[in-house]
């Protein structure tokens, strides 16, 4: 979601990002989540690589956004993603006390049918009227 976000202004998170500029809704984003964006950042995309002011404007963009969550410990009870690199991001929405993770990663979508102290859901599945 993040790319989407920061980089491509994908329309799915437009909602999203309008109900946060109005205080109605929060993003909060801890240390792990921080550094696995900055990884994803610095990938070679082709012709969407970006240079490392880039990166440096999407990471100041997204710790402007996102509010910080010190989460110290690893959160118990959450299921095991297929990739280990998404797991931070069920830990981070869990000691947030999150309403949802909102992610377009279709495996993390799939955990969403499970019962979880919090929704999985695509951007475009939510309704911020």
């Amino acid at each position: 979601m993040w790319l989407d976000w920061l980089l491509f202004d994908d329309p799915s998170v437009a909602a999203l990002k309008a109900a946060v500029a109005e205080g109605r809704a929060e993003i909060f984003i801890d240390a792990a989540g921080e550094a696995e964006l900055a990884r994803v950042l610095a990938y070679d995309l082709g012709r969407h690589s970006i240079d490392a002011e880039k990166q440096a404007e999407c990471l100041a963009e997204c710790r402007r956004v996102a509010r910080p969550l010190h989460n110290d410990a690893p959160i118990g009870g959450l299921p095991r993603c297929a990739d280990p690199d998404d797991q931070v991001f069920l830990e981070a929405a869990a000691a947030a006390c999150a309403d949802y993770l909102v992610t377009k990663d279709r495996e993390l979508l799939e955990l969403g049918r499970r019962k979880l102290p919090f929704q999985i859901v695509s951007p475009s599945s939510l309704n911020f009227r």
